[in-house]
């Protein structure tokens, strides 16, 4: 990246009849589509240009605002305004095909190399973990990886790793297991995928929560199974509805802990009857304890694994939402009958990963500094939820509602004829990343919605984020009701503070 240098200069007339936002809108652009800007440079700060320039900042924000809506530049919040990586090209005159007007729309990755943005699912808040124990315990870790024999690591993980896992488990989920039920793996997606090939159910039906974890759904259908999904209500998957749907399924995929994205909790009686399923058929359960011990309302519930008598629940847990996604760390619990052909698995095709950062997180968890960590992580991030949910309800417009019982996220639903794919690109472009809701749903009904992950609000900057948000919620909202006059919206606010909403 590149900062803004002295090839580009903007002049205004204060005499034309065209608007200065316009005069700097135009000018940025041009020098955007003729190089003079070239892609991935930095601009000056809306304070700085309007300094520069002897307008207001009001006039440069406006201007800056149109270019992002332009797509020819990106704002990064606090890591500024850049242009674009590939700024839009010329609008071209001609209509668009019927192809084009189909096309998939873009992804909505954010992009890998940038700094969280607000609102952005699955990373833990950046201000509060501690950063210079940590640095001091993977410094102690490397040295001794280094200074150990030259020889090949266990394919199945760290042992005192393992072990301080499965000291965790018993404390915090009330799952009791031995050292060689645990496999250390690259994140969820590894233990998921370790998990898959162990069971070997290619061709299968696998019952999966809907709505539920996208990523979860196309790695089942990598591994050939036939995917069902099945209505989540009040307590959980609907183990009833599932067997009418699929009775010959081979394997459930469940989020009893929180579902994700809707956040209740299994009920005891929707467990009992998903693991007498699982035991009369002899099918399998994969449990994706996504956040542990991090259940912000009351005492965490139990695994599902450690109400499991009949051997058949396999449990993954992570580290990425509790200490950093960059470690790419995780963990498989197996029942013991599996440990045997998930260790052939770990030696030949997916052995654990980096050795320092085993010993890194083993340390840090023997040295209790785990515990204290998620103990201050749901204190905060509790009332960073609250925060979130009473600006966001104080600001809401009518025609928009609330669900406040996920995980770490609050959902913003919308009118079920929303475009929220289009609402998170534009939000993106803005330095905002909220998930989208529909994305998560695969059966017949699907809802609109926007999910907000709490861990990064900050009281500051937290009603700033909302009516961003929400002016960009309008706007989509105000263009495509233009776009089809004869649509109309109901006016209710609801703020569901106890139920599925």
């Amino acid at each position: 990246m590149t900062e803004t240098g002295p090839m580009f200069s903007l002049t205004l007339n204060r005499r034309s009849a065209i608007s200065l936002t316009d005069q700097i809108h135009d000018a940025v652009r041009d020098a955007i589509r003729t190089g003079t800007l070239a892609k991935l440079t930095r601009l000056p700060s809306t304070q700085d240009l309007s300094a520069q320039l002897g307008v207001a900042r009001g006039t440069v924000r406006r201007a800056y605002d149109r270019l992002i809506d332009d797509q020819l530049i990106v704002s990064k919040g606090a890591a500024g305004t850049w242009v674009a990586d590939a700024p839009a090209p010329r609008p071209s005159p001609r209509p668009a095909s019927e192809s084009e007007m189909t096309e998939t729309p873009p992804g909505l990755f954010h992009p890998f190399d940038a700094p969280p943005a607000i609102f952005q699912m699955g990373v833990p808040a950046q201000d509060i973990f501690p950063f210079k124990q940590w640095s001091r315990i993977r410094i102690r870790a490397t040295r001794a990886e280094t200074l150990s024999p030259l020889n090949y690591p266990d394919p199945c993980g760290n042992a005192r790793l393992r072990h301080e896992i499965a000291a965790y488990l018993a404390i915090s989920r009330g799952v009791r297991c031995s050292v060689d039920q645990i496999f250390v793996t690259s994140g969820f997606t590894g233990a998921l995928g370790m998990a898959l090939q162990a069971l070997s159910l290619s061709g299968a039906e696998v019952w999966c929560e809907d709505p539920g974890f996208p990523k979860t759904l196309t790695a089942l259908q990598l591994a050939g199974l036939t995917v069902r999904p099945i209505p989540v209500d009040a307590a959980g998957l609907n183990v009833a509805a599932a067997k009418m749907v699929a009775g010959n399924a081979a394997l459930a995929v469940v989020t009893p802990g929180q579902q994700a994205p809707l956040g209740m909790t299994m009920s005891l009686e929707r467990r009992r009857d998903l693991l007498t399923w699982a035991e009369e058929r002899g099918a399998w359960i994969i449990e994706d304890d996504y956040v542990g011990e991090l259940q912000l309302r009351g005492r965490a519930a139990p695994a599902l694994a450690a109400q499991d008598t009949s051997g058949r629940v396999l449990h993954i847990g992570t580290f990425s939402k509790t200490i950093s996604p960059a470690l790419r760390l995780g963990f498989l619990v197996v029942p013991p009958a599996l440990a045997a052909p998930v260790g052939e698995i770990a030696d030949h095709l997916s052995p654990a990963p980096n050795g320092a950062v085993q010993i890194a997180v083993a340390d840090f968890m023997a040295g209790g500094h785990y515990l204290r960590h998620l103990r201050h992580m749901k204190r905060l991030y509790a009332a960073r939820k609250a925060l979130l949910a009473d600006t966001l309800a104080r600001h809401l417009p009518a025609n928009l509602s609330l669900g406040i019982d996920g995980a770490l996220s609050i959902r913003l639903h919308l009118p079920d004829e929303s475009d929220d794919v289009a609402m998170a690109q534009r939000a993106l472009s803005h330095g905002l990343a909220p998930a989208v809701l529909s994305q998560w749903y695969q059966g017949a009904v699907v809802k609109k919605g926007l999910l907000l992950c709490v861990t990064n609000v900050h009281a500051k900057t937290v009603v700033r984020d909302c009516e961003k948000l929400l002016d960009i919620i309008m706007h989509e909202t105000n263009t495509s009701s233009q776009q089809d006059g004869s649509r109309t919206w109901i006016a209710r606010m609801s703020l569901d503070l106890h139920g599925v909403s």
